[in-house]
Order: C-alpha cells, then sequence, then structure tokens
C-alpha cells in the first residue's frame, strides 16, 4: 500500500559522503558499478564490526546504523524516513484504525495517571471507570509517583484482547481507593471526528487522517447524512497531514462520475499510473465544499485537488502544505521502517502541488513561518503563484501547481494579524487538559445541567477566560489573549463541551462561529 506520509517536521542529521560515491559512478560500466555498490556496502558493514571489535569505549552500534539511515535519508527529500522499532509499532496502529486496550483518554497530570474521558462503551466505560479517576496501579505495577514516559504507561494497559487487567483507581470525588477488573478489547481510533448536520439541508465531516478505516468511517457518516436529506456537503481535511491515499481516492470517487481522473502518479523510471472514478459514486450531484489550511498535506491535496480540477466543488481556507511525493513503507526484520519517496502525484489538470526542497529539510520545514511573515494567512493577495505553472480546469478555471492548493474561497486565520501563536496554541492539547483540571476541581460545577443551560453560564460569564489565561502565564508562555477573547472562549467552551457531554457536542460549539463554515452558509448574493 502507498503512503502518503504526514509531514510535520523530523530533525535528521546529514552526510555528503555516499551521495558523491553515487554520482562519481554514473558513467562507469555496469559490471563495474555493481562490484563499487557491493564494496560500498562491504565497507559499511565491516566499519561497524571494526567498531564493535577495536573501538576503545563500549558503543551501541545499533544507534549508529540508524543514524547512518537517517543521514542517508536526508540527502533524498523530506518525506523520506527512517522509524525506529520504537515508534513503528504505534505509527501501523494509528493507521491501522484500533489497538487492543482498556478504552480511556488519559494524560499525566502531576504524578500520576490522569482519566480525561472514558471511551464510550469501551471496557473501563463498562467496568466503572469515570472522568477524573487516578489509576494507581495497573495489576501489581504502582504508575503513580514515577512519572512514566507514555509508551511505557501504554505497554502496562495494553495487552491480548479478552485479557483481564485489575485497576486500583483512586476516585477525587469521593475520596476513596477502587478496584476495577477490566477486560482488554479492541478500541478503535477513529480518523472521522465527525458527521453532523449544520445548516439547512448542510451535512459536515471532519477527516482528521486517512487510514485504513477512513473510507467505511466517512461512508457511514455520509450515507446517515443522506437519510438526513443533505443537499450539501461538507468535509473539512484542516490540520489532516494525510496517510494512505487509496483512502482520499475513494472518498473523491464518491463525488465524481465515471472515467472522471481523480490522481495520476509518476515513478522513477517515468511510468505513469492514472486512477479514474468509477459507477459506484453515491454524491455526484449535491453541493461539495473542502476545507483546507496550510497543515493540510498529501492525502489531503489529493482529494481537494481531484474536487477542484475536476470542477466537482468549491475549496475553501487557505492554501494547503504542499506535498505532492508518494512514499511506500518498507519493514526490517527488527520492527523498524522506511518510508521511501517512490512517485510523484498530479492532480487532474497535470499540476505537482509539491513545494521545493532544494534548500534542505530545515528550510522546507520553515516554509510555514515564511506564510506568516508576507501576509498569506490574512489575504490571498499575498500568495505568490508562478504564471508559469498555470493551469485550466475543463470549465476554464484557473488553478496553479508548485506549492499546494490554492483554495477557490479565501478565508483568513481567525487571529489578528501578529497574534498567530494564539491560533496555533488552540490547536494544542493545552486547553484540553485546564478544562480538565478545571472540572478536576469542583466536577459538580455543571451537575445537571442539560447542554442548552450549560451554554447559558459559559455565555454569561468571563470566569474560565481569566483563569485561563493566568494557566497560560503559569506555563511560562506570555501571549496577549485579550484582542483574540471570542476565539479562545469558543475553544474553551466547546473543550468543555467534549468532556462533560461528548465529541459531536465540541463541534456543535466550534462550528457555529467558524469563519470557514459561516464563509460557506452565508446568504449567496
Amino acid at each position: 500500500m502507498k503512503f502518503n506520509s504526514k509531514y510535520l517536521p523530523i530533525v535528521i542529521g546529514a552526510t555528503f559522503a555516499l551521495g558523491t560515491i553515487a554520482g562519481s559512478l554514473m558513467n562507469a560500466p555496469a559490471s563495474d558499478q555493481l562490484l563499487a555498490k557491493n564494496y560500498s556496502k562491504t565497507k559499511l558493514n565491516k566499519l561497524i564490526d571494526f567498531i564493535n571489535t577495536e573501538y576503545v569505549d563500549s558503543v551501541n552500534t545499533d544507534s549508529i546504523v540508524n543514524l547512518t539511515v537517517d543521514n542517508i535519508l536526508s540527502k533524498l527529500d523530506p518525506h523520506s524516513v527512517y522509524i525506529p522499532p520504537s515508534e513503528q509499532a504505534e505509527v501501523a496502529e494509528s493507521m491501522k484504525g484500533d489497538f487492543v486496550g482498556i478504552g480511556i483518554n488519559f494524560y499525566m497530570y502531576k504524578d500520576s495517571v490522569a482519566i480525561i474521558k472514558p471511551v464510550e462503551n469501551g471496557p473501563s466505560a463498562k467496568a466503572g471507570i469515570k472522568s477524573g479517576d487516578r489509576i494507581l496501579f495497573a495489576g501489581k505495577t504502582k504508575l503513580y509517583g514515577r512519572k512514566l514516559p507514555s509508551d511505557s504507561l501504554f505497554s502496562k494497559l495494553k495487552g491480548r484482547q479478552g485479557s483481564e487487567i485489575e485497576l486500583t483507581v483512586f476516585r477525587k470525588s469521593e475520596q476513596k481507593k477502587l478496584k476495577f477488573k477490566v477486560k482488554r478489547d479492541i478500541i478503535p481510533i477513529k480518523s472521522v471526528d465527525a458527521s453532523l448536520l449544520i445548516g439547512n439541508n448542510v451535512g459536515y465531516i471532519k477527516i482528521n487522517r486517512f487510514a485504513e478505516t477512513t473510507f467505511n468511517e466517512f461512508k457511514t457518516g455520509l450515507t446517515r447524512l443522506k437519510q438526513k436529506g443533505i443537499q450539501s456537503l461538507v468535509i473539512d481535511l484542516r490540520d489532516n497531514g494525510g496517510g494512505y491515499m487509496e483512502e482520499a481516492i475513494a472518498i473523491a470517487d464518491e463525488f465524481l462520475k465515471d472515467k472522471q481522473l481523480i490522481v495520476f502518479t509518476k515513478s522513477k523510471n517515468g511510468s505513469t499510473e492514472k486512477t479514474y472514478a468509477t459507477k459506484a459514486g453515491s454524491f455526484e450531484r449535491g453541493k461539495v465544499y473542502v476545507l483546507i489550511n496550510e497543515n493540510s498535506a498529501s492525502a489531503s491535496e489529493i482529494l481537494a485537488g481531484a474536487i477542484q480540477d475536476n470542477d466537482r466543488g468549491t475549496i475553501v481556507g487557505r492554501r494547503s502544505f504542499g506535498k505532492g511525493l508518494v512514499q511506500r513503507e518498507m519493514d526490517f526484520n527488527d520492527g523498524s521502517a522506511v518510508r521511501l519517496t517512490v512517485a510523484r502525484y498530479y492532480t487532474p489538470t497535470g499540476r505537482s502541488i509539491q513545494k521545493p526542497y532544494k534548500k534542505g529539510n530545515e528550510e522546507y520545514f520553515k516554509e510555514s513561518e515564511a506564510r506568516i511573515a508576507t501576509g498569506e494567512l490574512y489575504a490571498k493577495d499575498s500568495i505568490k503563484v508562478a504564471d508559469s505553472l498555470k493551469f485550466k480546469t475543463p470549465k476554464g478555471k484557473i488553478v496553479y501547481g508548485g506549492g499546494g492548493i490554492v483554495p477557490d474561497v479565501f478565508v483568513p486565520m481567525e487571529a489578528e494579524h501578529g497574534n498567530e501563536n494564539v491560533a496555533y496554541l488552540l490547536q494544542t492539547g493545552i486547553v484540553g487538559h485546564f478544562v480538565f483540571e478545571e472540572l478536576d476541581k469542583n466536577r459538580n460545577a455543571f451537575a445537571g445541567d442539560n447542554f442548552n443551560e450549560f451554554l447559558a453560564k459559559m455565555k454569561n460569564s468571563d470566569f474560565y477566560f481569566k483563569r485561563f489565561k493566568n494557566y497560560i502565564l503559569m506555563t511560562g508562555l506570555d501571549l496577549k489573549l485579550d484582542k483574540t477573547k471570542a476565539l479562545v472562549n469558543r475553544h474553551i467552551t466547546a473543550e468543555f463541551a467534549r468532556q462533560l457531554f461528548g465529541e459531536l457536542y465540541y463541534y456543535d460549539v466550534i462550528l457555529k462561529d467558524d469563519a470557514m463554515i459561516k464563509t460557506i452558509l452565508a446568504p449567496k448574493k
């Protein structure tokens, strides 16, 4: 399966020796090239053996090999990366779409494992574990007072499906220790966060990544929305860094007519592979809107590009990241893997949206900072496009290649110019931690309130906004929040709604004043 990996920066070293050797052999006879390549491999293996047997100090040669692999890949492109065994299992799990565990959302609060919320209908919820509980022991293993890393905690709580673990829990609200026997089960890792109605006959589906289960999750949500009579659909790909391109292609097929081109790829040998829509599309007539921003990458751009280039819908938001490379994952025997770029992909009009990376990986991933400096996040006129990379859709609309998908309808960032850090802060987990800690102080603050009563309380008070300002200061961040008060309050209220009422209530709050959603729902002149 081809993989369009997430674009998040990975800091890796660089070496020039192997690149120089490979370049100097380009015109050598084939037999000489093979001998030289074999000699280079032997030379590397011998060096590792010399270090193992002769070097004055003890050295972990595995780490040297990993560093060598990282160095080699860093000379190729920013998305060819090495994944060590310690990370590969977690990455594979995320892309698979489920794991076996006890079903809790948690984080290390001070010195203990604090449960933010049990997964609905998951093993822990069924056993009686509640939000705010602290896990003291997993079996006989002490979990509190140790500042254990997350991967270590996961290993204590995961296990075989059907296996049982006894958890000793401290329930703060009752000031008592409790014991629960929890039977581990399959826990889904959702890639579709929400599917709901946001207006008259308008559906909304939020996709956070493209995993193995994404199309099935999406199709389930779309079917449910169609039963409610939607005539328009909003697909939210903001902050979606990508994943399996096949899943994005399958979703695009739901909207495109038979034999319309979705995407094509070109490999090293120049061969081209084209992928077309089939007759199976279930939403080929209704209006389609795709939301993107500067963090929408890879498979997200394949889906957005297919919709835009076929004149099938409207792309709303800000210019996407700009990743037009396709990776294939290749496994090593030690449990590690390499994601190697094996092709470039092109949107139906023939444009590559891959941004340049000749200046190195560090500059490549810093390009988003340049967008802030140029004002691109606030004005469409600041987006730099090259006339030489101009393409036309079947209906004559001009689209551009060379660095992301440029939206049809531009919507600036929801923060005043100069306050980008506030907008990015709200995308981290800090709001969730703040809300958990506030609820932890008084879990009866909203006891008995229905959702509308809760909203009224939040709307008529600045209490939590003021406390959040102090919370931010205590973390060492000196951010001015008053100019973005409405935005901050919306995120705080939405997170309270999530932890008190559930995931869909988060989106019910967060989307009502969302600038991109308001642009779509605004009456057309």
